[in-house]
């Protein structure tokens, strides 16, 4: 089985990652990549693989994430470190003060680079924004919005879920990039 390499200085999306990718053989290398100013994920996960790949000169992933909320016209999107730098979970919870439609979700996409081809797989997690910060710190989180984010058809943030729950959580309205990639990579990318 070939070995890949997780690039990444994030501690929850290596948590994620061991829990997910069940047999994928992989390595944390970590290190935090460039992230390039851009609204479309796809590119920055590209970018993010390809500089892994010239870091480790092994096949690698990279995996990034935005935050749609609908009635912010999906703001923050793929700015999501810079709203949380410069506003937080507060100023997110204030832009959405008074709002009815608290719709949003989690985009993800992993990237997989071999040396010679690239393959994504894109993720979606439908939810709602709570109206305040809920939840305990873990070192499972991927970022601070898990403190205001429930996941469609659940009444608690994922910082208010175990980890149990957290796990096997009924994925309603939800596609999981890491998952993906296990299913293709067992069938195609082990060769």
């Amino acid at each position: 089985m070939k070995e890949i390499v997780f690039v990444t200085h994030n501690k929850g999306k290596i948590e994620s990652a061991k829990n997910r990718l069940k047999g994928v053989d992989f390595k944390i290398y970590e290190y935090e990549l460039e992230e390039p100013r851009s609204d479309d994920i796809k590119y920055i996960s590209k970018h993010k693989v390809m500089e892994a790949y010239k870091l480790v000169n092994k096949p690698c992933i990279s995996l990034d994430c935005g935050f749609w909320i609908d009635e912010l016209d999906g703001f923050p999107r793929a700015f999501v470190n810079f709203a949380l730098d410069t506003i937080g979970i507060g100023g997110i919870l204030k832009l959405m003060e008074g709002k009815e439609n608290r719709s949003c979700r989690f985009t993800e996409c992993l990237s997989y680079y071999d040396g010679k081809e690239l393959h994504q797989f894109m993720g979606r997690h439908e939810g709602t924004l709570a109206k305040q910060i809920l939840g305990n710190d873990t070192d499972k989180k991927w970022s601070d919005l898990w403190y205001i984010y429930k996941p469609y058809g659940y009444d608690k943030t994922l910082a208010q879920m175990t980890d149990e729950e957290r796990t096997n959580r009924i994925k309603y309205e939800s596609v999981d990039s890491m998952q993906e990639f296990a299913k293709w990579y067992k069938n195609n990318g082990n060769n």
